[in-house]
């Protein structure tokens, strides 16, 4: 496909309405993204944990320096990968209005297709008022039209006690009135509530896979139109690296240990290396 800013938002937006969901596996660097492209997958996206781990930052706490590590690798992806990408930005790393608007526009000029933003307040904090909400879903969508903005609720990955599903359904509705493309409520695992949100959500609902309780076929029957896997590609890059140190410290090989073949010197090399 073109590489071109233009047609991978074009093509982005297109992928939430094909006859299977979108799985969208999530990347914290230049090389974890553009193994995934190169290993076919239509779409990539960015996870916050793993880009605020990588600075030694908690996730969700808008942290500036997080937000600059966020840019710099939506720049660093730019024309580099045959696919779109998509950037999760948190809150907005607690910016105001003005400033997550400029950032959005970076992210743009930068070729990224689309974008998350939660209504999650920074530190868990609990819920950003929707109103409030509202009102920057729409000034970034006044300042960059065409980027898909998936519009996170986060009724039930913040609260212990989750709010009836009404609740979540009142924030997406007054997020796609302010223009948001897409729903993304990450944290809910039943199958009958993932049910009830995509008949009622009349928009692209996007649900985060969770090991053990989802499956990419079940969520498709369910009406899941976008399948993203959050930080559970890092955390398991993390334990890979845990378990192949262990296998050295054990006189095993680290490639028996974790179950396959370790990626070579060179072929890591070819894959970061300028066209």
């Amino acid at each position: 496909m073109s590489t071109s800013p233009e047609y991978a938002t074009f093509h982005f937006h297109a992928l939430h309405h094909a006859d299977q969901p979108l799985l969208l596996p999530n990347a914290w660097d230049v090389p974890s993204a553009l193994a995934l492209a190169g290993a076919g997958y239509a779409a990539i996206g960015t996870t916050s944990l793993g880009i605020a781990a990588a600075q030694g930052c908690p996730d969700g706490h808008g942290r500036p320096e997080v937000r600059d590590a966020t840019l710099a690798l939506a720049r660093r992806l730019a024309g580099r990968l045959p696919c779109p990408y998509t950037v999760d930005i948190e809150g907005g790393f607690g910016g105001d209005i003005g400033q997550v608007r400029d950032l959005v526009a970076e992210l743009a000029d930068a070729g990224a297709a689309g974008l998350n933003l939660e209504d999650g307040l920074p530190g868990g904090q609990g819920l950003q008022d929707p109103v409030r909400q509202a009102e920057l879903i729409s000034a970034v969508k006044e300042r960059a039209p065409s980027l898909f903005l998936n519009a996170r609720v986060d009724t039930h990955w913040l609260e212990d006690a989750p709010p009836p599903l009404s609740v979540t359904l009142s924030r997406a509705e007054t997020y796609l009135a302010a223009g948001a493309d897409g729903i993304f409520v990450p944290g809910v695992t039943a199958d009958e509530d993932v049910s009830v949100l995509a008949a009622e959500i009349p928009a692209p609902l996007n649900i985060l896979f969770a090991p053990g309780r989802h499956t990419v076929s079940r969520l498709a029957e369910l009406g899941v139109r976008r399948v993203s896997t959050g930080s559970l590609l890092f955390r398991t890059a993390l334990e890979a690296t845990l378990t192949a140190a262990d296998a050295i410290r054990t006189a095993q090989r680290p490639a028996d240990a974790a179950g396959g073949e370790v990626m070579g010197y060179e072929e890591v090399q070819r894959l970061v290396g300028e066209e």
